[in-house]
């Protein structure tokens, strides 16, 4: 019988891993040039998007039980450069190491680890808090990349979740999943 904080650790995990999931498939369907669309100088592009979550996830993650979540290390700044020409290869390569910080930190941490205090700039959080604030932090940036490649794709966007129409379709046949059944 699991715990109350293995419980937690396992669904924050599976719920950090769905949204990667959202923003791989998006990926998949653009190419090179759609990752540095943006729509005016005050907007931000899937690469700024990706610069930046990737810049909190190492800096969240790194040493999260030890160190201040905001590194004295890290560009925040920089990650919201509009003029960056990475290729989609490398943008990856930067959102894959960012996740892997974050998911290889959460797969380490204990259940006596979840009522821990840590802090982000100074301020003083429990380890669960801090594990939700980038549970809403994270989806919030992610939507901006399904949108941005949804609007990039147009009529050629492959849906992500039910496509429109297919509701009923989906509830009645084999779309539903067991929600014992491990991500």
């Amino acid at each position: 019988m699991n715990s109350v904080g293995k419980e937690y650790l396992d669904t924050a995990i599976r719920r950090f891993r769905q949204y990667k999931e959202l923003g791989d498939k998006t990926f998949a369907q653009l190419n090179d040039a759609d990752f540095h669309y943006h729509t005016g100088d005050e907007s931000n592009s899937i690469a700024v998007i990706i610069q930046h979550l990737s810049g909190n996830m190492l800096s969240r993650w790194t040493n999260f039980l030890t160190e201040d979540g905001e590194k004295t290390w890290r560009q925040r700044d920089e990650e919201f450069n509009n003029r960056t020409t990475y290729t989609k290869q490398q943008l990856i390569g930067i959102w894959e190491k960012g996740w892997d910080c974050l998911l290889s930190t959460l797969g380490s941490l204990q259940e006596d680890d979840l009522l821990k205090t840590i802090y982000i700039r100074k301020e003083a959080l429990s380890a669960i808090d801090a594990i939700n604030r980038q549970l809403a932090h994270y989806p919030y940036h992610i939507g901006q990349i399904v949108y941005i490649g949804r609007m990039i794709r147009k009529e050629t966007w492959k849906s992500l979740s039910i496509p429109p129409g297919q509701s009923e379709q989906y509830n009645q046949g084999s779309g539903i999943k067991d929600p014992s059944k491990k991500f």
